[in-house]
Parts: C-alpha cells; structure tokens; sequence
C-alpha cells in the first residue's frame, strides 16, 4: 500500500513519520492554493473579505490534504499554477503588444 502515495505524500514521509510529514504536505497544499488562488481568481477585495477568504482556503485544505496523501492533489496544484503563471505572461505581454 505504501507505494500507492502520491510524490509529495512519499518526499514527506507520510508513512514513516505521519505528524511532520502531514504537516509538510499541509503547507504544501496551502502554499500551493493559495498561489493558483492569486494567479487566477482573487480579484481587489477589502483586507476584512481577504482574510476571510484566506482563513477559508485554509481550512479546505485540510480536507484537501487528506486527499493528497493517496491522490496527486499537491501535484495538479503545480501544475495549474504553472499553467496560470504561462497564461498571466502571455496576457502581460498581449496588453504590453496593445500598448504600442
């Protein structure tokens, strides 16, 4: 069943020592969340509706780390903050293009 985890779950060591490796994998996912959260939804928001936001994103990402452990969770969000981060420079630089 152990090489059923999922790569980061495995980096971590979920299996050989679960409350840091739980740990490492929930800052993981949350870090994660939170950069494809900024790179494709958030929008200006007050300080007041930010934090809400965010103490939200935290908390579903306790669910999401249970998932992550035997899912690839953590490694979608890499890849859709990759795919956010392509997709924002090439708007910079269509916006950039319009300009001139």
């Amino acid at each position: 069943m152990l090489e059923r985890l999922s790569f980061f779950a495995s980096l971590y060591g979920v299996h050989t020592n679960p409350k840091q490796g739980m740990w490492l994998l929930y800052v993981t996912v949350l870090i994660l969340s939170a950069i494809v959260y900024r790179l494709g939804f958030a929008k200006k928001l007050p300080l007041l509706k930010n934090i809400i936001i965010y103490v939200l994103l935290a908390l579903g990402c306790t669910v999401l780390t249970f998932f992550a452990v035997f899912l690839p969770v953590a490694e979608g969000l890499v890849i859709a903050a990759l795919i956010l981060t392509v997709y924002k420079i090439r708007l910079h630089q269509a916006k950039k293009q319009d300009a001139k």
